[in-house]
């Protein structure tokens, strides 16, 4: 009896399990010399979640194994985990791959080429972490080009070179694997309530820092997205496939999606050979007997997406979405999903793109030749010939957006000679991008400042505008007339003054402008160095010359320093970031403050409290710690929300709260969070968690709710079929807003005019604040620059306060409607959240 039950135990754990055979046509034969995933793996594909080090270990037995494979690893992600790309081809391409790389690429830029090349398709799995059937079919996939036989893979490899980038997020993918495996029983259970089917916050879909790398094609704040989009352009491959999951109830789902929520910029020709590619995938699928639907959801309009990007990029790129069993098994609403079953519709939509691509070959062909070379063509037409971008005085913010075009391709010139455009004066040094170039279509899309769309509903942002995230000054240049720039694309220069060449003063200064300054200040306060901030501007005489310092700067006394070596620690921490120092010979200044004065105020190292967890938003509480982290190499202290009351506050210097539920704090937290505050303490809160500041009335000011707002819209007698369009009237789906600061206050320090972009995906607005000196940014009366937006929300935000700030007590309290440090990107918005740190404190 007893061994009978231990049989049948080992019979419903095994049970589950799925040979190959379950995933291939009998059809298809296998070279038995080349291993099979459970070789390797110890299990069945879908018997387990793959872990990301055993897909390595697969991956590069098989490139060892196989004459039509070789692997590379193009990066390494933030927890140093390799990012893998898997190459394929016929054998004998296989040895001459480089050249038949560098024949398709010159053939893209126009260079007749005697024999004719193989197409590139870029095969790319689980962008999201918990959407693990994709990087598990990836194993399948390489498999069968590894090992399988016949005319139909032997047609396939010799018509086709396939990058396999089989995980596209190897940190999420692994934390992920590592929770369903934890929770599966040797009895799997479907139920979805079953912990294994819920995540705990954050999820696993984000990577190391919590961010959503499906977002980050365009914006490359992370290493995953950087080494990918580096092998994209070095490829240019003809077709980019995008493998994600979907809700549990659904079905499957591959584009074409939404026809009017495409980017007008993508040719109409990439929609149509999308559309052929999918009656591939519908034979496929009917085939299996497979429910599937297309053209009915998910748009293709934000260009930094993984199935948009390569849109604007020459390439045809094509969304996947499966029904996720979030696990080994779950309920659904139209049966038991397996895990098994995601994995194999995943494998044969794989196998279906192969086939459409090789039958396509000739069309796909033309259409990416024809891409680039119409480029110049279409850029003719426009009726200007380029943008214009000034430099300012942040050499680092500048630098920062002109390294992300080059990543793009995209060729950019300093100016020689000043020059005027729109009525805006540039000088030189400053940025012309032509539109004759071959990433066109790209400039246009990333530097478009649209605001009314055929199609008001969007799956993600509407409005991106790069300049704008940077807080850079930018004009069209419709007339070249005295237009003089240099024959060389612009390159970074090196700093104009060396730390090394100081001598020891009476004092150093650093500029606040550079937007590594609040870096530069924390690690000289790590270091013991005791640094006072200028709140009013002062003129001093330092070993060049009478220099002009704005408020915000940073100087440093000689005669308060303790330290021995500190003179050696500045000029090696200056000089690590490229922040040029300055020698100040006397204490006494030309004009403005002395550098004795009460107005010089010491800084203190920020001690940072992040409150996330369970009600917060995971992408802004990441995206809030990948700012200190990164930019200025400060530890935040991440705490969940229920813990709060439970801590000693008194060790913080400032309590950051992102976007999130607040509600349900409890009240010894809330106790403690206002003694806090009276006593000293600096409190920021944006979006939901400003509304909750608000609530609690750490900061009076009238707001209007999203209801309110949602009110604004009246409903009466509208039919069913209108609810969609309402709902994307009624909400504000990522767009730019302008906003003035109040360049006096100490959270405007370094700020070099007035107008600041701010990024706005919330209806939540603070009307504008009568109480005097807490505005620091308002709304302009016209405010939206780019994307979408209703009118009745317009007129709404129009006037009212972004940021404001206020004495509570002893300490401040800082809200904010939006978000300073979206996706990472905006550059210049963030540097409110950095004064923060320094100067509330000042207020």
């Amino acid at each position: 009896m007893r061994i009978f039950l231990i049989l049948l135990v080992l019979w419903a754990f095994q049970s589950q399990a799925k040979p190959i055979s379950y995933y291939f046509s009998s059809d298809i034969e296998f070279d038995q010399s080349i291993s099979k995933p459970s070789d390797i793996l110890g299990y069945e594909v879908g018997e387990w979640h793959v872990r990301h080090d055993q897909l390595v270990q697969y991956l590069t037995l098989l490139a060892e194994q196989s004459p039509r494979l070789s692997i590379s690893t193009i990066g390494y992600s933030h927890e140093r985990r390799p990012l893998l790309l898997l190459s394929a081809t016929s054998a004998s391409q296989l040895k001459n791959l480089e050249s038949l790389r560098q024949a398709h690429v010159a053939r893209l830029n126009g260079q007749e080429i005697a024999s004719q090349t193989p197409n590139v398709i870029w095969m790319g799995y689980s962008v999201h972490g918990n959407e693990p059937s994709g990087s598990n079919a990836a194993l399948l996939v390489a498999y069968y080009l590894a090992a399988a036989k016949g005319q139909e893979v032997e047609r396939l490899l010799e018509n086709n070179i396939i990058l396999l980038d089989p995980a596209m997020n190897p940190d999420g993918l692994a934390r992920f694997a590592q929770w369903a495996n934890s929770h599966r029983g040797q009895v799997l259970s479907s139920d979805p309530a079953h912990r294994e089917h819920v995540e705990e916050w954050p999820s696993a879909r984000t990577n190391h820092y919590w961010f959503d790398l499906n977002r980050d094609w365009l914006l490359l704040q992370h290493p995953e997205s950087r080494a990918r989009v580096t092998q994209f352009h070095r490829w240019k491959p003809t077709v980019l496939t995008d493998f994600h999951e979907m809700g549990t109830n659904s079905s499957y789902f591959f584009q074409p999606g939404i026809p009017s929520r495409t980017h007008p910029i993508t040719p109409a020709q990439n929609q149509s050979l999308t559309q052929k590619l999918a009656t591939y995938h519908a034979q496929t699928l009917d085939r299996e007997q497979q429910l599937y639907f297309t053209q009915e959801s998910f748009d293709d309009f934000y260009i930094g997406k993984g199935s948009t990007y390569p849109d604007v990029n020459g390439s045809v790129g094509v969304l996947f979405e499966q029904a996720s069993s979030r696990g080994h098994v779950q309920e659904s609403i139209n049966g038991d999903l397996h895990f098994h079953r995601t994995i194999k519709n995943q494998l044969l939509t794989s196998l279906s793109t192969f086939s459409g691509v090789t039958a396509l070959k000739s069309e796909l062909t033309a259409y990416q030749k024809a891409f680039f070379s119409q480029s110049k063509q279409l850029a003719s037409k426009e009726k200007y010939h380029g943008y214009m971008v000034r430099r300012g005085q942040d050499t680092y913010r500048f630098e920062q957006f002109v390294e992300l075009l080059k990543s793009h391709q995209v060729v950019a010139y300093p100016l020689t000679k000043a020059f005027k455009a729109a009525g805006n004066e540039y000088q030189v040094g400053d940025l012309y991008i032509p539109l004759q170039q071959a990433q066109f279509r790209f400039i246009k899309a990333a530097f478009s400042t649209q605001t009314h769309f055929k199609d008001n509903t969007f799956y993600d942002v509407s409005g991106w505008t790069l300049p704008y995230a940077f807080d850079l000054d930018f004009s069209k240049v419709s007339s070249s007339w005295g237009l003089n720039y240099s024959d060389t694309p612009w390159y970074k220069a090196p700093i104009e003054a060396s730390s090394a060449e100081l001598e020891r003063g009476y004092a150093f200064a650093f500029e606040w402008h550079h937007y590594l300054a609040p870096k530069l200040a924390n690690l000289l306060l790590a270091e013991g160095i005791q640094i006072r901030g200028a709140l009013k501007p002062f003129t001093a005489q330092t070993q060049n010359g009478q220099h002009a310092f704005s408020a915000g700067s940073i100087v440093i006394p000689s005669g308060l320093q303790t330290a021995s070596n500190w003179f050696k620690r500045l000029t090696a921490l200056a000089a690590s970031v490229d922040i040029p120092l300055f020698s100040i010979e006397t204490g006494l200044t030309a004009q403005g403050i002395d550098l004795g004065s009460r107005l010089m105020s010491p800084l203190e190292q920020p001690n940072v409290l992040l409150v996330g967890g369970k009600g917060t938003s995971q992408y802004e509480v990441g995206e809030l710690w990948y700012q200190l982290d990164r930019h200025l190499s400060l530890a935040p202290t991440l705490v969940e929300q229920h813990r709060l009351g439970k801590l000693d506050l008194s060790r913080y210097t400032h309590i950051i709260l992102a976007d999130g539920r607040y509600e349900h704090m409890d009240s010894q937290a809330k106790s403690a969070i206002y003694s806090w505050v009276k006593k000293g303490g600096v409190i920021w809160g944006q979006k939901r968690g400003a509304k909750w500041l608000v609530d609690q009335q750490l900061l009076k000011v009238e707001t209007v709710s999203t209801k309110e707002m949602k009110a604004l819209f009246k409903t009466d007698g509208l039919p069913y079929s209108e609810r969609e369009a309402l709902a994307a009237k009624q909400r504000i789906a990522g767009a730019i807003f302008q906003a003035k600061i109040d360049l006096s206050h100490p959270l405007a320090f370094g700020f070099e005019d007035a107008n600041l972009p701010l990024f706005k995906n919330s209806t939540w607005v603070m009307k504008h604040s009568t109480k005097p000196f807490t505005n620091v940014a308002q709304y302009t009366s016209s405010p939206l620059l780019s994307g979408y937006a209703d009118e009745r929300n317009i007129s709404q935000i129009a006037g009212s306060s972004a940021l404001v700030a206020a004495r509570y007590g002893k300490g401040v309290v800082v809200v904010m409607t939006d978000n300073p440090v979206f996706r990472g990107y905006w550059y210049g918005s963030s540097r409110l959240l950095s004064n923060a740190l320094f100067y509330a404190g000042s207020i």
